[in-house]
């Protein structure tokens, strides 16, 4: 299993990438809880600190698809590292002004999340020039959506640990120290410098012109409420059989839960089309949701939140292979930062969905809510299938142009019946 994983992280560069982009996440992932510590630090209520972590996400979701696209009109390190910069400074402003005067601090906040670079998106486009190979380009997904859910569960505890060793304050400061030299690792490579978008078409709605990525989009949106509505649930259920801890454990294991579906999933090669695939992924995520209804005792209830994560990996994982199936000539960052930001607004829908639903009819509702959701997105997908049976593009781009920097076209694989 491991030797696919090994083969890529041998390639040139792909280490780099890698270690790069999810360092350069890393005040990304760990915002919303270093803005709860820092706020109550300074005497803010939870009201604030929910608010100002809103603000945050909200920006965020609108700036990934905008920079997205300007890195596919004029390269990564051209939008990358400014976009770094500035986020950080942005924090760094916040981080000394506090929480007065309110607006200044919205602001540095709205701004931090605004200029978040679309290292996810930018890493996705790069894989097949540092690759090569189609198969191993889908393995990298995999390990991609990995890496993911180890700096989801790890961010935390690096806030925690810096708060520990310094304070508030100064976790702010170093995440975001730390996510500008993350960026500028990416940025300083040579697949970053010599990477170009393909030749696109002009047009106002750029990576949204494709009906499969909306359709996509549309399902992946319903993927991020259940993901979201499970926090929720999880809480009131921990407030019931022993506080925190519980709820750590419960998070911890759908983390453990996607890294080990993930990691199966991708270290092999899966035969026929991925549209297709998906929806079977889809269908096995809502199903094993469906079990934490069951509300069991805490150490029960922990192996059932394990069984909740296992398809959430490949699900993620296969959906980056149908973006970039999908994705018009000309805007795979773009496309790919749509995604991202999809599921982050699914996420935070199902937070808000999951409150009432909780308080009206009691945890069990809470976790009904999840598997309501992915069956919904399986829905959706269902009834859309000839739409996402039409990729928007095919044809397989040779390696050796991808980093011509004087015209190189994105590399894309066109994927047949190979995923």
């Amino acid at each position: 299993m491991a030797t696919g994983y090994l083969d890529i992280l041998r390639a040139r560069h792909a280490l780099r990438l890698l270690t790069g982009t999810l360092v350069g996440r890393l005040p990304n992932a760990t915002a919303a809880i270093a803005l709860v510590l820092f706020v109550r630090a300074e005497g803010g209520t939870y009201s604030l600190a929910g608010a100002l972590a809103a603000v945050y996400g909200v920006a965020n979701a609108v700036g990934q698809p905008v920079l997205g696209r300007l890195v596919d009109l004029y390269g990564q390190p051209r939008v990358q590292l400014p976009a770094a910069v500035l986020a950080a400074l942005a924090m760094t402003l916040f981080a000394f002004s506090g929480t007065s005067p309110l607006p200044l601090a919205y602001a540095a906040v709205a701004a931090a999340g605004l200029f978040t670079p679309p290292l996810e998106g930018g890493l996705r486009a790069l894989w097949p020039s540092v690759l090569g190979r189609e198969e191993q380009v889908h393995t990298a997904y995999a390990m991609d959506a990995i890496a993911q859910e180890v700096m989801f569960t790890a961010g935390p505890l690096l806030v925690t640990l810096c708060v520990t060793l310094w304070d508030e304050r100064a976790a702010l400061l170093v995440l975001n120290l730390v996510g500008v030299l993350g960026a500028l690792s990416v940025v300083l490579s040579p697949p970053s410098r010599a990477w170009r978008s393909a030749p696109r078409e002009a047009h106002w709605l750029g990576a949204l012109r494709s009906r499969g990525l909306l359709v996509l989009l549309a399902a992946f949106l319903f993927v991020g409420i259940a993901l979201g509505s499970i926090t929720v649930a999880s809480v009131s259920y921990a407030d019931g059989h022993g506080g925190d801890a519980v709820y750590g454990w419960l998070m911890a294991g759908v983390g453990l839960g996607a890294l080990a579906g993930g990691t199966v999933y991708g270290a092999r090669a899966w035969g026929g089309a991925p549209e297709r695939r998906l929806r079977v992924l889809v269908a096995l995520l809502a199903v094993c949701y469906l079990p934490l209804m069951l509300t069991p005792g805490p150490v029960a209830m922990v192996l059932l939140s394990v069984v909740a994560g296992v398809f959430l990996a490949p699900c993620i994982a296969c959906a980056f292979i149908i973006v970039d199936r999908h994705a018009p000539s000309g805007t795979v960052t773009e496309a790919f930062s749509w995604l991202v930001t999809t599921f982050t607004v699914g996420a935070s829908v199902g937070t808000g969905l999951a409150g009432p639903v909780v308080q009206a009819g009691g945890t069990l509702w809470g976790f009904a809510l999840p598997g309501a959701a992915g069956a919904v997105s399986l829905l959706v997908l269902l009834a859309t299938g000839g739409v996402l049976a039409a990729p928007a593009r095919g044809g397989i781009v040779a390696a050796s142009s991808e980093n011509d920097p004087n015209r190189a076209a994105e590399p894309r694989f066109s994927s047949g019946d190979r995923a």
